[in-house]
């Protein structure tokens, strides 16, 4: 039946013929997947050189979440106001301005002597990946039209997700056996490439001239209101949950937070158009990426430390022990369009979800000597199959129904949420294993440090499931509203058809 309330959406909001899928056009979407590419290779690479750089930098385990923690603070922290460019100042002008400063900060980075050069190279390149992501999607969501053309481009664009993230995850085992800088080299050259492809393939794109200014204010207010609440999370552990120190910086987030919906409420030109909270379909995807990165993001944290700290594994045995979750989103979401357009978006969401607490809770059963094949490898197959039906849906459901000219912003709030759900979890999961793990040298008090930390990310992923039943209700009646109004545009359609036919009569 929702096959129906899928040509419902195609019939009223896409013009009656489809794309040509051309050479060109091919080649457009082909560029802009390579920054979700980039995204998925950096992310993996990085996660598998993570125990190489704390023994060689001499990093404790608070500092060392924050190589992954400053590039997603800055990552998410400014997508809005990334979103907020591409719709200003062109698409097209964005996307390549941020992803040359991307390539070259990438390779900067793997020059940094010391823990607080690294965090800042990263955080400075999550800014640019802020830029880039936004203009991405919401330039693929504009060349292809809500329905069946933008759900084919969508999973191509989730498949090529998950190819950066499966070739991150051989070339960092890899190059981290050679030495861990390369894993921050590699992303540079790529980035150019890409960007030589870019120039020549995606289409210019006007700039709006009428939409108004930029809300640095805001951008800056929420930056800063997520840092300070990373780290009052991050660290209580040493300071105490009820010490000055941590009160005070949760305090403050607070206030930041609370001044940013203050300024998008007053000033002329808000960097989020907080009305646009209002779709039912945005807010639940949001909320519902947050819990899926959030919890993917800590649960690699954690599993790369299980299995290189405590079974001892090198860093490219870990990276083929993840391989499988890769591997089944190459190959099963590029017919997530297909299945959306067959069962809908809600149900691809709350099934995903279920894959994911299932996995999550299967490997609260490892141990000092656990088997792959038996405790590793169930969790990773459910999480590949999870992310293959949830990340796609989720990203359809964030962009359906929004204007073009609110496509950047939409955009940047999916990103946004994925990444702070991202720096909060991973944040919560540290500390969790930062309090269990003082003193602790032995393999059995190591893992019980680490299994508190991973019922918080099953947790999380069990609020995930709950927001996707919550899609579920109010279903049917969504869907009759949907084919009435089918109904009725196909009358007036027909109509029209008639009395255009009448004069040649």
């Amino acid at each position: 039946m929702h096959a129906k309330l899928s040509l419902v959406t195609h019939t009223t909001q896409v013009p009656p013929t489809r794309l040509t899928w051309d050479a060109r056009l091919w080649g457009a979407l082909l560029v802009v997947c390579g920054v979700i590419f980039l995204d998925g290779l950096d992310v993996s690479m990085v996660g598998m050189s993570l125990p190489s750089i704390g023994a060689d930098l001499g990093v404790s385990l608070s500092s060392l979440q924050w190589v992954v923690t400053g590039y997603v603070l800055g990552y998410g922290g400014f997508l809005l106001l990334g979103g907020r460019a591409a719709d200003l100042l062109g698409r097209r002008r964005v996307f390549l301005a941020a992803l040359a400063v991307f390539a070259v900060v990438s390779m900067l980075s793997s020059l940094a002597t010391n823990p607080e050069l690294l965090i800042a190279a990263r955080f400075v390149k999550g800014i640019a990946a802020a830029f880039t992501a936004p203009a991405a999607l919401s330039i693929l969501t504009t060349t292809f039209h809500e329905g069946p053309d933008r759900n084919r481009a969508l999973s191509i664009f989730t498949t090529c997700a998950a190819s950066g993230f499966s070739l991150g995850l051989i070339l960092g085992g890899a190059l981290t056996e050679v030495g861990w800088r390369w894993t921050f080299l590699m992303p540079g050259p790529v980035a150019l490439i890409v960007l030589l492809f870019a120039i020549k393939l995606i289409p210019s794109s006007p700039r709006d001239e009428t939409a108004g200014g930029y809300d640095v204010p805001g951008a800056v207010t929420v930056t800063a209101g997520m840092l300070s609440l990373v780290f009052a999370v991050v660290g209580a552990e040493g300071a105490g949950w009820v010490s000055f120190r941590t009160i005070g910086l949760f305090v403050l987030s607070a206030a930041l937070l609370s001044a940013f919906v203050w300024i998008e409420t007053h000033t002329k030109h808000p960097l989020v158009r907080l009305g646009i909270l209002r779709k039912t379909n945005l807010r639940l995807a949001n909320l519902g990426i947050m819990t899926v990165f959030g919890a993917y993001v800590s649960f690699q944290f954690i599993g790369t430390l299980y299995l290189q700290n405590l079974l001892g594994w090198s860093s490219f045995e870990t990276s083929l022990g993840f391989l499988p979750a890769g591997l089944l989103v190459v190959l099963l979401s590029p017919n997530a369009g297909k299945i959306a357009d067959r069962i809908g978006t809600e149900r691809m969401v709350a099934a995903g979800m279920v894959f994911f607490v299932v996995g999550y809770a299967l490997f609260l059963r490892i141990g000092e000597q656990s088997n792959y094949l038996a405790t590793v490898l169930p969790t990773i197959v459910l999480i590949g199959l999870g992310f293959a039906i949830t990340f796609p849906a989720l990203n359809m459901q964030a962009t359906n129904g929004v204007d073009d000219n609110e496509q950047g912003l939409a955009s940047g709030l999916f990103n946004t949420s994925s990444q702070v759900g991202g720096a909060i979890v991973l944040a919560i999961t540290t500390a969790v294993i930062g309090s269990q793990s003082h003193g602790v040298t032995t393999p059995s008090g190591v893992l019980g440090a680490y299994k508190p930390a991973l019922v918080v990310v099953t947790g999380i992923t069990v609020l995930g499931l709950l927001l996707g039943l919550m899609g579920l209700r109010g279903l049917k009646g969504r869907r009759a509203l949907a084919e009435a109004e089918a109904a009725e545009l196909d009358a007036v359609q027909a109509e029209l058809a008639e009395e255009e036919m009448s004069p040649a009569a």
